[in-house]
């Protein structure tokens, strides 16, 4: 534990923030209005091509959260959610006292399986509902079955609220993640592609439904000399401070996504030769993945003396490494294990035995030494 701890995903600044934060002191917008915050919506705007319009708010939960209500979902309604994944996908249902529905994953991109999302969706109309919004996850990076999901959707009629909290910068078929969804959210956190400390961002698709997310996001204040309220707002909004990290950071977004797929490679490279070790890749051409956290998948019964999921954590975290299991499905969590569940299950599975290993843009060759120093001598 004397060795400097090596972090899963921290934060990576680029050079350049201070100078926006300065801007911002300079100019006195120290609230959540300025000129980063209008630059920084731009910046991703140009990022993703496609003609949407993006407002940086507090989180990536918030987001989530208006687009639910965007979408119009209201107490009552069932929305269809990925269940692996981490709460903040699924928590925002409740928030508008809808029912979640968890449907599993499917193996080739551990994602939302379109068949069970289907089954769902038919069981969910034979009981005399339609759900209301279909959210979809990207998983570490790696876009979902976007075709195929999108087909479902629309077979039904059913909007989709696409979570691309982890895929910034990945694509599919040449277009952006974030640009597949009805709404799109990305997150901004610290241990994300690039961060503005805390943070995310609603994408949509015409200039109302922006200009009606700013004013949710802004406690819903109608046009009035005084304050005065005719619907339920909420406090979202991302501060001129925060957007001016994230302006520093788009110029080296690119980068960062540069050096995440270098870091899966020396995973890929590492575990080679090494039985019972599979790391979580997209061979398909269609994908271009971020791998914003390079995952493995464990098989204790070809791996060395059974060695499993767990004796690899602890043994990292004895030497002071930082790694993490995968996400526990919600229909797993205490929370959520009494909503319906369709699937075979594989995302129990993945859980059981997955673990998300050391992937930031900042790690060193010293730490790729150490980090290839403890697993080989654990696992050859």
């Amino acid at each position: 534990m004397n060795n400097q701890k090596i972090w899963l995903s921290s934060p990576h600044m680029g050079g350049t923030e201070l100078n926006y934060i300065h801007e911002a002191f300079d100019t006195n917008w120290i609230a959540p209005l300025g000129a980063n915050i209008t630059e920084f919506e731009h910046d991703l705007e140009k990022y993703l091509s496609h003609g949407l319009f993006v407002t940086a708010l507090s989180s990536a939960t918030a987001a989530i959260h208006l687009g639910l209500i965007l979408l119009g979902v209201k107490t009552g309604d069932v929305v269809i959610c990925q269940s692996m994944t981490f709460s903040a996908s699924a928590n925002p249902i409740l928030y508008q006292g809808a029912t979640p529905v968890f449907i599993d994953s499917e193996l080739e991109t551990w994602n939302l399986c379109p068949i069970a999302l289907e089954s769902a969706i038919i069981d969910c109309i034979y009981k005399g509902q339609i759900p209301k919004v279909i959210i979809t996850v990207h998983l570490y990076g790696v876009p979902y079955k976007i075709d195929e999901v999108r087909a479902v959707a629309n077979k039904y009629n059913i909007p989709i609220l696409e979570d691309s909290a982890e895929t910034l910068g990945s694509s599919y078929k040449g277009e952006k993640c974030g640009t597949f969804g009805d709404i799109s959210v990305f997150s901004f956190n610290g241990n994300k592609i690039i961060t503005t400390s805390g943070g995310g961002a609603i994408v949509t698709s015409n200039h109302q439904l922006k200009e009606k997310a700013q004013f949710l996001a802004s406690q819903s204040k109608d046009e009035a000399p005084h304050y005065q309220h005719s619907e339920i707002g909420y406090n979202y909004q991302m501060s001129n401070i925060c957007a001016g990290i994230g302006r520093g950071q788009m110029k080296v977004l690119d980068e960062h996504i540069a050096l995440r797929r270098s870091m899966h490679d020396f995973y890929v490279s590492l575990f080679e030769n090494i039985p019972g070790i599979t790391v979580y890749s997209t061979t398909n051409p269609d994908y271009f993945a971020n791998y914003w956290l390079t995952s493995i998948l464990i098989n204790p019964e070809k791996t060395k003396n059974g060695i499993n999921r767990e004796t690899i954590r602890l043994t990292l975290m004895d030497s002071n490494i930082e790694c993490r299991p995968l996400w526990k499905p919600m229909h797993l969590q205490p929370l959520y294990e009494n909503y319906p569940f369709y699937g075979n299950n594989i995302a129990e599975a993945l859980f059981k035995n997955g673990l998300s290993l050391p992937s930031g843009s900042n790690l060193t060759d010293l730490d790729r030494d150490r980090i290839s120093a403890v697993l080989l001598k654990l696992l050859s």
